[in-house]
């Protein structure tokens, strides 16, 4: 399906709609450390989840059921959007999107789509282009988290149709796309359902985070952060969980894969989502490098955990440090909202979208006096 776009002609004042003040989200009940602060960015945001940046300062956010993709204006730098538009519509789980070179790329599970220099055009929107049509249409673990890496191509993840199967590739992989020649190749192999990823800025290398298999148990399989030091690697998926948890299903078949272990387990059913290397310059020192991984939250576990956003602290390529960063959207067993992707603002903030509140939060830090 094409997706339902607003032609250049439409009168500016009817794509606009303002955003209003959120009173109801307790957002008093996010516990961070001394400093930091979160505000609502946005909110009326439908099922928000990964964002992009755009070259003027313009946050673009994807969502799964609702089918839409909008653009967020701060229009007077305040940190709040004042602003959104709907950019797109009746699309097919589009809930990754990515920002390169002046153009906007959606994924829907089947297809890429480019919408042309669009800040330029905004609060219009322009025609839609085809990027890539070549993606399997399994709506199972087929919605997206895109980005570019340091090479000019997209990075595509294609989560397993399945809870846990054997399926032929790209199925459980991540994908690299040309969109220039359309050619793709295979970064990881035996990823079960990745839909949070990113570049180490000295290094280049792509880590990911991938949700293990359910019916296991409480607290088995855990999630993974993974590394790939080198393109095609295995990590395990469906033989072999969190390095040495033999499938109870396909492990008897695990002696023909050489898998990877994972950089880190993030604990099971926490559904790790999207995540970031903190490269701005607002927060402390000892922030700079960080992962800020968004956990999703369980859906079927005994007793909730996740809903929450972590950090991992690295030497090098190993971890040396694991902890909470913002907690509070599970209140005992239950919870208000579920955090979805994050993402670094110029003035070096950081975004967290939330899918189950329809809201875009701003945490900020300031030296306590």
């Amino acid at each position: 399906m094409k997706p339902v776009f607003k032609p250049l002609t439409i009168v500016t004042s009817m794509l606009f709609t303002s955003m209003l003040n959120a009173t109801s989200l307790p957002i008093d009940s996010i516990r961070l450390p001394p400093g930091f602060s979160i505000d609502i960015y946005a909110d009326n945001v439908p099922n928000a989840r990964q964002m992009a940046l755009g070259d003027n300062g313009t946050v673009f956010v994807g969502s799964r059921k609702a089918g839409k993709v909008h653009a967020l204006i701060d229009s007077n730098n305040d940190g709040h959007a004042n602003n959104m538009i709907e950019v797109a519509s009746d699309l097919f789980l589009p809930s990754g999107i990515a920002f390169h070179q002046g153009d906007l790329f959606v994924a829907e599970v089947d297809k890429i789509w480019r919408y042309p220099n669009i800040e330029a055009t905004l609060p219009a929107i322009p025609q839609p282009q085809l990027v890539f049509d070549k993606l399997p249409n399994k709506s199972h673990h087929g919605w997206k988290f895109i980005a570019f890496g340091p090479g000019g191509k997209l990075y595509i993840p294609v989560g397993a149709p399945c809870n846990v199967c054997e399926s032929d590739l790209p199925f459980a992989s991540i994908l690299a796309l040309d969109i220039k020649t359309k050619a793709t190749s295979i970064i990881a192999k035996g990823a079960r359902n990745s839909v949070g990823f990113d570049f180490h800025p000295v290094t280049g290398e792509l880590w990911f985070t991938d949700n293990g298999r359910d019916m296991m148990g409480d607290d088995l399989p855990d999630d993974e952060l993974n590394h790939v030091s080198q393109a095609g690697q295995h990590f395990g998926f469906p033989y072999v969980h969190n390095a040495d948890i033999i499938d109870p299903e396909f492990g008897h078949k695990a002696s023909h894969i050489h898998n990877r272990a994972p950089a880190l387990n993030l604990g099971a059913h926490v559904a790790a989502l999207g995540m970031e290397f903190y490269q701005g310059q607002q927060f402390p020192a000892q922030y700079q490098g960080s992962i800020f991984i968004a956990q999703h939250g369980s859906w079927n576990r005994s007793s909730k955990v996740g809903y929450r956003i972590m950090q991992v602290t690295l030497d090098g390529n190993k971890v040396s440090e694991y902890k909470p960063f913002a907690t509070g959207w599970l209140q005992g067993q239950t919870s208000w909202g579920r955090p979805v992707a994050v993402l670094t603002m110029p003035d070096g903030a950081l975004l967290v979208s939330d899918d189950a509140a329809n809201a875009i939060y701003r945490i900020s830090y300031q030296q306590p006096q």
